[in-house]
């Protein structure tokens, strides 16, 4: 049962968070450029002496939990192919987890542009969008595990 469709799904959806939590996912720009970057580690302020971190704003860690979390349970739900019931609850929850991602990460972008001294404005980044390809491919790795539950059950009918 681990060669089945829904373990490539969740393998890209893990893969896609993974590349998520190590790349930028916003920008500040000022009329001068940009001005400083949003990870999901915190926020980094680019200045003419170098580049430092927002910590007197605090850190943006929930975003950085919220995805290790979820990499890691859609990773070990591959793992559960026997529990196929277990193993869909723990797909939507997944799905609910980068859904609050993106409610922390919109709180995020506003809270950091009082950091900054200057008039700036807030762009996402591409790498923003793979949490939302995930929540796809975990929705499709649903539907795989409930198509294999709904087999299961017919051919349970048959003995």
């Amino acid at each position: 049962m681990i060669q089945r469709i829904q373990t490539l799904y969740l393998l890209l959806a893990t893969i896609l968070i993974v590349v998520c939590m190590s790349s930028c996912i916003g920008y500040y720009i000022s009329e001068d450029g940009e001005t400083g970057r949003l990870f999901n580690l915190g926020c980094w302020c680019a200045k003419d002496e170098g580049c430092y971190l927002l910590s007197s704003r605090g850190g943006s860690w929930a975003l950085f939990v919220i995805l290790l979390i979820e990499s890691t349970l859609s990773f070990l739900n591959i793992f559960l192919f026997k529990y196929r019931a277990l193993q869909m609850r723990v797909c939507t929850f997944c799905m609910i987890l980068l859904v609050g991602w993106y409610a922390t990460y919109a709180f995020f972008a506003w809270y950091f542009l009082d950091a900054f001294y200057t008039e700036v404005s807030f762009r996402v980044a591409v790498w923003a969008s793979l949490p939302c390809v995930s929540i796809i491919l975990l929705y499709l790795a649903f539907r795989a595990i409930l198509k294999d539950e709904k087999l299961v059950r017919s051919l349970d009918r048959l003995r």
